[in-house]
């Protein structure tokens, strides 16, 4: 009997095996198989071998589809080492990293690898009412020639043009057979440190190593980039970028393309329709797209002539996958670079502490960049407003009105950074005390004035505002604390005629509407920003020369460890949005605690002095990263269904006897937010000094909790966690 092992995307973590009559598939191929009384998509991984199952109960695969080449090698075995380390299925990992119709069964059609190039002559024929067909020309003149790839994920609408004008014979029409060209636009002049910068990972070459590249706010660490990636076009390799966000991506691609305008570039992110995700992710792993560009999910793309990865502000939280499969794409990068022999570069003006820890040790390779790179900017001081005892106009200090009033008579731009959105936190009665809570979550709803509705931010629930209080009846109900929303309205109250705009995930929920704002803020039409983290970090305004900060002082004292780590590496950053150009900038931080040593570090900019101290704190607390941790959660109807679920866990026989193994575990606890979306959570938390010692533990422990039963009851494992 010839045997199959056969990946599926359920969640059970095994192979499958199947019979197969005729040839052998090779390992990859994508097959059709009976599971229970249904049809699923497998992915052979193995082929051959003996299986422990009685034979009478292997069942026959259905087909064998050969519509689309077998997956790449690299690809499994990135899904084995997901599946291994983060304790996921590895049929679920495999097919998480697929994009949407190379998971069904349906037949596939591969799409046209033709390259369009302009006929010398031709065009000058062509009818002037064809819009799409001389948009393409225009295009075509600007980059000489697009392959059918690129063109169907940048701009599908001109694809029926392509084809009409290769009919007309204005267009010529061959087959893709190689990389496109590799010229670079060079634009700046690099400084010493960039250039120093740029030559080591140079001269390191084909061999893997990560560079931490620790440049400050507006340092250059784009063009380091750039440069590398030049390098490695020119020796005809791909390079894999990751960046935080969504938000950053377009920016980033356009800045990309201006560099690199003869380079095929695609993006990989969920923001993408289905269709333009598979045409990306296809060019990617058919090496055509030279640069693959996106959030974490574009660290599962399969890359064959990877030659360089880089991870752009690499201590940010989003790389780390909070659902489903709980992988850190940064880890995975780290992972897949020393797999294929090739450089990665970690850049981050505020490095997580774990990156630092590692570069201080020798592990990474510490390459500094303490200059800004436009020669006449500098970093802008910091100073702190102490709020003790102060009357503030809708938590805003007259330092900072007074601040802002001047950027506006100078004609230069402000940002008023509060990471909180809506118009106010929370709606209560000060009467009796009585708070519009979300039903379904531990929580409070937030006021969104704009809207006119209460919303919950953890599980999306709304309502409508209350008359009156729902206790006492007194209908004068009051919103309390600040979000974007007040401060817009109190700012506009303030100033009529200043242009105020507000950038938070309400005001930019679709592509375009991002888009639009950086538009209007980048051509000068918005005197005054009010936004949230959305604005941290990527974004380079000339014209701001004022930052001014409300409402941090909540995260300097919270349970979490890694709280002031975040709180230091977002302060910094949007310090950072300030006097990047020959405009000398400013930054206002309101606090009541104005002698903080967070405050001191970030006043002096010194983010080697404040990574000292808390790993020095880390250290004797016994954190990460000097333990390794996993967290296994659970959620059912009720709390004490969820803890006597983990209370069993910590009783079955690996973790009896963790303690002997250099593994503890702790007593199961109520989550901070213990209700969500109608569920009671709880978690457990496993640790040790050595990483083999817990993967030994996990490797024994997960898959017992395979077998526990609980009725609605949800789990998870959490490896490496960053969140409690």
């Amino acid at each position: 009997m010839k045997i199959l092992r056969v990946a599926l995307n359920v969640p059970l973590p095994t192979l499958f095996d199947y019979a197969c009559d005729g040839a052998m598939p090779a390992a990859g191929t994508r097959v059709r198989v009976p599971f229970g009384r249904k049809q699923m998509l497998g992915i052979v991984m193995a082929a051959g071998g003996d299986s422990a199952l009685d034979p009478a109960r292997i069942r026959n695969i259905e087909a064998v589809l050969d519509d689309f080449p077998p997956l790449p090698a690299e690809l499994l075995e990135l899904a084995g080492f997901l599946g291994e380390y983060y304790q996921h299925p590895v049929g679920e990992a495999l097919f998480s990293a697929l994009p949407l119709p190379l998971r069904s069964a349906k037949p596939f059609r591969l799409p046209s690898r033709a390259v369009y190039s302009i006929n010398a002559g031709a065009a000058a024929a062509l009818r002037k009412g064809a819009k799409n067909q001389q948009r393409l020309l225009a295009l075509l003149r600007q980059r000489r020639c697009i392959s059918h790839l690129e063109l169907a994920a940048a701009a599908p609408a001109l694809v029926p043009a392509a084809k009409a004008l290769v009919e007309a014979g204005v267009l010529r029409s061959d087959e893709l057979a190689a990389a496109p060209g590799h010229a670079f636009v060079d634009r700046n002049v690099l400084n010493a440190e960039q250039a120093a910068a740029v030559e080591e990972i140079r001269a390191h070459g084909r061999r893997f190593g990560v560079f931490v590249l620790h440049g400050i706010t507006g340092s250059g660490k784009t063009e380091v980039y750039m440069r590398a990636i030049a390098g490695q076009l020119r020796e005809r390799r791909q390079c894999l970028v990751l960046v935080p966000e969504i938000s950053l991506t377009p920016q980033l691609e356009q800045s990309f393309r201006s560099r690199f305008p003869d380079a095929a570039i695609v993006s990989l992110h969920s923001a993408l329709s289905d269709t333009e995700r598979t045409t990306h992710w296809l060019a990617a792993q058919a090496g055509d797209a030279q640069i693959v560009l996106g959030t974490r999910l574009a660290a599962l793309t399969p890359v064959p002539r990877l030659g360089l990865v880089i991870v752009d502000e690499e201590h940010d939280a989003s790389f780390k996958q909070q659902e489903g499969m709980r992988y850190s794409a940064r880890d995975v990068a780290i992972w897949r670079a020393k797999k294929r022999g090739v450089p990665i570069v970690l850049g981050s003006a505020t490095p997580s502490l774990e990156t630092y820890a590692h570069a201080m040790s020798g592990r990474y390779r510490l390459l500094r960049l303490a200059e800004r790179a436009v020669e006449s900017a500098v970093l802008p001081p910091v100073r702190t407003v102490d709020t003790r005892g102060a009357k503030l106009q809708q938590g805003l200090s007259a330092t900072l009105v007074e601040a802002v009033r001047f950027r506006l008579e100078r004609g230069e731009q402000s940002l008023v950074f509060i990471n909180r959105r809506g118009y106010a936190p929370v709606l209560g009665c000060p009467a009796c005390g009585w708070v519009c809570g979300c039903t379904r979550c531990s929580s409070n709803l937030v006021l969104h004035l704009a809207e006119r509705v209460l919303r919950c931010h953890h599980c999306g629930l709304q309502a409508r505002i209350p008359r009156l209080c729902q206790t006492c009846g007194n209908q004068d109900i009051h919103p309390f604390g600040r979000g974007t929303q007040r401060i817009e309205e109190t700012l506009q109250q303030a100033f009529p005629r200043a242009r105020v705009v507000r950038v938070d995930r309400d005001s930019t929920r679709t592509k375009r509407a991002w888009e639009t704002l950086l538009e209007r803020i980048h051509r000068g039409d918005a005197d005054i920003l009010v936004g949230t983290q959305m604005l941290a970090k990527g974004h380079d305004f000339p014209k701001m020369t004022l930052v001014g900060i409300l409402n941090s002082d909540s995260a300097l004292f919270a349970a979490d460890y890694r709280a002031p780590e975040r709180l230091f590496a977002t302060l910094l950053q949007v310090a950072g949005r300030a006097g990047r150009a020959d405009l000398p900038g400013e930054v206002l931080i309101q606090t009541e605690h104005p002698d903080h040593p967070l405050y001191r570090a970030l006043a002096h900019h010194d983010f080697a002095e404040f990574a000292r101290s808390q790993l020095a704190e880390r250290e004797a607390a016994g954190f990460p990263p000097y333990v390794y941790q996993a967290m296994l959660r659970a959620d059912a109807p009720r709390l004490e269904q969820a803890v006597a679920f983990l209370d069993a866990a910590r009783h079955l026989p690996p973790a009896a006897v963790a303690a002997a193994r250099k593994v503890k575990v702790y007593d199961p606890v109520p989550m901070t937010l213990a209700r969500l979306a109608s569920r009671e959570r709880a978690q457990l938390l496993a640790e040790s000094p050595s990483r083999p010692a817990l993967q030994r533990f996990l490797a024994e422990w997960v898959p017992m909790l395979y077998g526990m039963h609980a009725r609605n009851l949800r789990w998870s494992i959490d490896v490496d966690p960053i969140e409690f």
